[in-house]
């Protein structure tokens, strides 16, 4: 089975702290990264962007979303659900047709 990812997001204080340790007390990447459980890929982003002093870029929507697109957006999902699980007992009741023959 495949696992969700789970994306992780840091404060801007916890973020710099993170870039002191490898810029200022000069340890390790790699070592800043396992102490603090994080990607090592992801630390050395936010130290590249912090010596080169450019902020980490944050990204919005291009639009927000409406209540309406909001709420078809759930009931499609809804939907595909149940067809799901109408295939699921269709399937289920042919098997036990067969059976009880």
């Amino acid at each position: 089975m495949k696992q969700k990812i789970v994306k992780r997001s840091y404060t801007a204080e916890y973020r710099q702290a993170a870039e002191r340790q490898v810029i200022d007390a000069g340890r390790a990447l790699t070592q800043v990264a396992c102490s603090l459980e994080i990607s090592h890929k992801t630390l050395a982003n936010w130290v590249r962007l912090a010596r080169a002093q450019k902020p980490l870029v944050k990204r919005e929507p291009a639009v927000a979303p409406d209540a309406a697109a909001v709420e078809l957006s759930r009931l499609r999902a809804e939907n595909a659900q149940l067809k799901m699980d109408n295939a699921i007992l269709k399937k289920a009741a042919a098997y036990f047709a067969k059976e009880s023959l």
